[in-house]
């Protein structure tokens, strides 16, 4: 599967931002998805995921009541709508396919391209 990320942009602290990735293939809800980011100078850093119907979602502390991760497998995207941001959220984003649960947080296997998110505080 081939994951194209978009959405990022340059937004005041306490703004919103959505970023969708469209997926290519028809397997894409064969796959649980994800949202990574990699902040300058850190290593990348799971952000939320969501079930392959779903049904399950997944939240890193930092993010969790702040961000929403929902997917459309009849247009093959999935979206991360971040809410209340911060300084601290500038990263590049970026998101992934890969198996159940713990799989795709911990070892996806697509990844799409990043795209920037900027905080100005």
């Amino acid at each position: 599967v081939q994951l194209q990320a978009s959405g990022g942009g340059l937004v005041q602290a306490g703004g919103s931002l959505r970023l969708s990735c469209a997926a290519s293939g028809r397997t894409f809800s064969s796959y649980d998805m994800a949202w990574f980011r990699q902040a300058p100078g850190k290593e990348r850093e799971f952000v939320a995921s969501i079930s392959r119907y779903g049904d399950s979602t997944y939240y890193a502390g930092s993010v969790k009541g702040r961000f929403t991760i929902s997917r459309d497998n009849a247009k093959n995207t999935v979206d991360l709508q971040m809410n209340s941001l911060k300084p601290d959220d500038t990263a590049v984003y970026y998101c992934a396919a890969g198996g159940a649960g713990i799989l795709v947080r911990a070892r996806p296997d697509y990844w799409g391209q990043g795209t920037l998110v900027t905080v100005s505080s």
